[in-house]
């Protein structure tokens, strides 16, 4: 048997640290035996995946140095490697299901849902919906198809018992069917949820192992019965520890930079990064800190992981980068690090217009674009002192602003436009008021180049680091604030 192992991201935003992370224990398993790693792209959802997300996952894998033999763009014989492009199947399988009485069509309107999921809950009972609950008698079922009301394609599942996994670090994983529902598996729209798209594809493809994050574990049981239900047989699970922040909460980028693209901008070695996730649950024989992912390949081993929730440290991380730079560079590999960080054409011509206007001497580039070439500016709550507003109201037009920017999904300099307008009216400012602490949050100072233009060039992980580093230094938020300022935003 050759061990396959796979990674299938969605395409809906930033890549994610925890996706490499995954990527990278797939990669070192199916290597370890000599095996295929196949990457995937699970793009169903038709309204936020985008070409330039997916671009960025491939980007920032192959920046790490993780490499796959299958994918959307090097091919292979198990094709398409879009989710998107395979609906056909998906609508073949769904049949299957419907056909054997596994499955059937769910014509409930989201308001009866909600009334059916409210009633359980006054009544004490496990919110998970079963068929009966969902079943209409068969008149309504009829009037509903032959009027073409939309419908969803749901699984059928036990109510009563247990389901056993098994993992290959947790051992006999027991869930009882009582917290299951049932759950859809082809949307009103054709396209497949993850779960039945994940469990066709894994097998269509020759998985043999799936490692995947331990959230996917109360799906598990919904995997295992639709394998049974096909006749397949089910690949070997492995469900990995969650990457945790310091205060042992799952890694959000609430609380920490959670994008491959922010270490990237920082001027993080993609060696060391990816050491550092090495180093996530698992390490070497020896117990060294600093390793190739060379060295992680030749040695891994899965039953090393620690099940105990790995840190992603951040000070941690930036300590390991810096023994990279000097022990891993001398001078040459130094220079050329930088050019490929900041100093390289394509993005230096992007800053170019933004100075040249300003400037009379060479000399007085760097003072005035520094802020394209450094991390998060060296602030001071005195540096805000020239804005015209309450401290609170500072800060939560701060906040308003980073939950604004995490749902750009295009960043460029119109659709940011957009929002600090919206925001900006929202309360009550000219827009020059509006930009000026965030001026002062991204460049560091009352005068440089356009912010707007500085936001659209760094990129959305940093912008939103550098603000959320603005909230910090002048105070932050407090759970008190931070539940009136929710209950604003959601108003807006």
């Amino acid at each position: 048997m050759t061990v396959r192992t796979r990674i299938a991201p969605s395409p809906t935003g930033d890549p994610h640290v925890g996706t490499a992370y995954i990527a990278l224990f797939n990669l070192c398993f199916a290597r370890q035996h000599g095996g295929q790693f196949i990457l995937r792209i699970e793009d169903t959802d038709r309204v936020r995946s985008t070409a330039e997300s997916e671009q960025m996952i491939l980007d920032s894998l192959r920046w790490l140095g993780l490499e796959w033999d299958e994918g959307p763009d090097v091919g292979g014989p198990h094709g398409p490697y879009r989710q998107s492009e395979r609906g056909d199947i998906y609508a073949q399988y769904a049949q299957e299901l419907l056909d054997a009485g596994h499955a059937f069509k769910c014509y409930r309107t989201a308001e009866e849902l909600d009334e059916l999921r409210e009633a359980r809950k006054e009544a004490g009972l496990q919110l998970a919906f079963k068929p009966a609950d969902l079943k209409l008698d068969e008149a309504e079922v009829a009037r509903r198809e032959q009027e073409n009301w939309p419908y969803v394609v749901r699984m059928n599942v036990p109510s009563e018992g247990v389901c056993v996994v098994k993992d290959m670090l947790r051992g006999t994983i027991e869930v009882e069917w009582a917290q299951i529902d049932a759950q859809v598996l082809l949307k009103s729209d054709g396209m497949p949820t993850y779960h039945l798209a994940n469990v066709v594809d894994d097998h269509l493809m020759g998985i043999t192992h799936v490692l995947r994050g331990e959230e996917w574990i109360n799906s598990a049981p919904k995997h295992q019965l639709l394998y049974d239900y096909f006749g397949w047989e089910m690949p070997e699970l492995c469900h990995m520890p969650l990457l945790r922040n310091p205060d042992k909460s799952k890694l959000s980028k609430r609380k920490n930079p959670t994008s491959i693209n922010y270490y990237r901008r920082m001027g993080f070695l993609p060696q060391a990064v990816t050491n550092y996730l090495g180093r996530m649950g698992w390490s070497m024989p020896d117990e060294r800190e600093k390793f190739s992912l060379a060295d992680m390949m030749a040695e891994f081993d899965i039953q090393r992981v620690s099940l105990g929730g790995p840190v992603f440290d951040l000070e941690k991380l930036t300590w390991l980068n810096g023994v990279y730079i000097r022990e891993d560079l001398d001078d040459e590999a130094l220079l050329k690090a930088l050019r490929e960080w900041a100093f390289n054409d394509a993005y230096v011509k992007q800053i170019l217009p933004q100075v040249r206007p300003r400037v009379e001497t060479l000399s007085q580039v760097m003072p005035l674009a520094g802020h394209f070439f450094s991390g998060l500016p060296a602030l001071s709550e005195s540096d805000f002192e020239s804005v015209k507003l309450e401290k609170e109201e500072l800060v939560k037009l701060l906040q308003f602003l980073v939950w604004r920017f995490e749902t750009v999904s295009a960043w460029h300099k119109e659709a940011l436009l957009e929002e600090v307008k919206a925001l900006a009216a929202h309360f009550d400012l000219k827009m020059k008021a509006f930009l000026a602490p965030v001026f002062i949050a991204i460049t560091g100072s009352t005068s440089s180049t356009s912010v707007m233009d500085a936001m659209a060039i760094l990129g959305s992980d940093v912008t939103r680091a550098r603000l959320r580093s603005a909230i910090e230094v002048l105070g932050g938020v407090s759970k008190k604030q931070l539940k009136r300022f929710e209950k604003e935003y959601r108003d807006l």
